[in-house]
């Protein structure tokens, strides 16, 4: 390899490196500990959800920070309880509404743990999705910096549901268990059209093309079995038949031989 070729080819492997030091580091340093996060919850609930955040200070390297959330839940509130080393509480702070900011954390001030806890009410479904299922966001948080980037920590979210969505959303997940193990078009086209149901929210259609589907799917699984059990009858006919068939060969045979004797 030439002297050209060879700088050429080291360039390239330091941005490789570069590339790949970049997409590896998380976009925070700070550590998510314990969690007590739903993951689902029925629409007009109340529910409650805590987040401890430990590691506060590394990569990247600080002395202070601003924590900032964001949530899906109506009628909110947020409690932030910081902790020093021993795991005592040394202070409490509560926001209201769906987003907060200003929650200093600071080593001058002793925290090295911190927890947030958010409580409201579960929001209605704006639109219904079988697959995936239709889901909120339960909590966001992120690291800002005065003058710096902001750095999202992670986001939790839940499936929420009405009472009829999840009978519904239940007796389609029936269905497809019976229709999996069939070979059955029109048990898959009664499915597909519960899908199309549920997703249109049309819950009391869906529960019943989902019923449906479930009928065609055990149908053709008995029509299968007696399928079955015919050809291992015509089996049987036919093992009988050879056997029958062999004995009075058999037989003939022994009577010509007794003739010629």
């Amino acid at each position: 390899m030439t002297k050209t070729s060879w700088s050429r080819f080291s360039k390239l492997a330091l941005a490789c490196l570069f590339v790949l030091s970049v997409a590896t580091v998380p976009a925070a340093g700070v550590s998510v500990g314990d969690t007590d996060v739903t993951d689902d919850a029925e629409v007009g609930s109340q529910v409650n959800a805590t987040v401890t955040l430990t590691n506060l200070y590394q990569n990247p390297t600080l002395e202070s920070w601003t924590l900032a959330g964001t949530t899906e839940l109506t009628e909110v509130t947020w409690t932030v309880m910081y902790f020093d080393q021993t795991g005592a509480r040394v202070d409490q702070e509560s926001f209201d509404g769906q987003s907060f900011s200003g929650a200093e954390i600071a080593t001058a001030d002793g925290t090295s743990e911190v927890r947030v806890r958010v409580t409201g009410v579960v929001p209605e479904v704006g639109g219904y999705s079988y697959d995936p299922a239709q889901s909120f966001t339960v909590l966001s948080l992120e690291q800002t910096r005065e003058g710096g980037s902001n750095n999202a920590i992670d986001e939790w979210t839940a499936v929420h549901y009405t009472e009829q969505s999840r009978e519904a959303r239940n007796a389609i997940d029936d269905a497809s268990a019976s229709v999996s193990s069939v070979n059955s078009q029109e048990a898959e086209r009664s499915l597909g059209n519960a899908i199309d149901a549920y997703n249109g929210g049309e819950f009391g259609l869906a529960i019943d093309l989902a019923e449906q589907a479930q009928e065609r799917a055990q149908q053709a699984q008995q029509s299968n079995q007696l399928m079955q059990l015919a050809l291992y009858g015509v089996g049987g006919l036919v093992v009988i038949g050879l056997a029958v068939g062999g004995f009075l060969y058999w037989r003939s045979q022994q009577q010509g031989q007794d003739k010629l004797g």
